[in-house]
């Protein structure tokens, strides 16, 4: 219940903040089972359209354990099916926590395989969750302001859904089969993205306000 209610505040600020939103491919999202959503993180507001764009599925995902330490924003965050991951030493708990959440409830989880929204190689955490939890792996990219003050401007934002991508035939995660999921995700992002704008190129902020 609380997760529909920040589903829906969330879905009404967006609406008030910026009236020119765009869902695509959404007929991509498995219907009838949970999975494993991914994609480049540019943006600490894209998970919020990810998942307006995916419901009525609900997800969990990973929040760094910083943000559990007020109270408030650890209630939140727990209501929203949140759990807590130290981002400098992972610990089994990364893979295990998502895994069981896939293998035990309906809801899907939401992983950026970047880990953050600075960075561009992949990590395996992705593509290890997807393997335990035999849950589907699908890519989605975020196209519009990067900036929380950019969305004011009402430029376009564009959310794209790509097809699942299929792992069955690797058979072994070890460190050659990682690389392939990574590289099968990063051209599944790169696809969308010229699906969407051919144009695109992603600037990182910090290196943005450097120059």
């Amino acid at each position: 219940m609380f997760y529909r209610f920040i589903v829906w505040l969330c879905g009404v600020l967006i609406f008030l903040v910026n009236t020119n939103t765009r869902f695509q491919g959404k007929e991509n999202l498995p219907k009838d089972e949970n999975y494993v959503l991914v994609g480049p993180h540019r943006t600490w507001y894209e998970p919020i359209f990810f998942a307006l764009g995916a419901w009525p599925r609900r997800f969990s995902f990973m929040a760094k354990k910083e943000l559990f330490k007020n109270p408030v924003l650890r209630f939140i965050l727990v209501k929203c099916h949140a759990f807590a991951v130290d981002r400098e030493n992972p610990g089994p708990s990364a893979i295990k926590t998502p895994v069981k959440t896939l293998k035990n409830t309906d809801l899907s989880v939401m992983i950026f395989p970047s880990g953050s929204r600075y960075e561009e190689d992949l990590k395996g955490g992705a593509a290890l969750v997807s393997k335990m939890s035999k849950k589907k792996i699908v890519p989605a990219v975020y196209q519009g302001p990067m900036t929380f003050w950019g969305l004011w401007t009402k430029r376009r934002v564009t959310v794209k859904y790509g097809e699942p991508i299929d792992i069955s035939d690797i058979k072994k995660m070890d460190k050659s089969g990682i690389a392939e999921v990574e590289n099968r995700m990063q051209a599944a992002f790169n696809q969308l993205d010229k699906e969407i704008n051919p144009d695109f190129v992603y600037h990182h902020p910090t290196k943005e306000s450097s120059k």
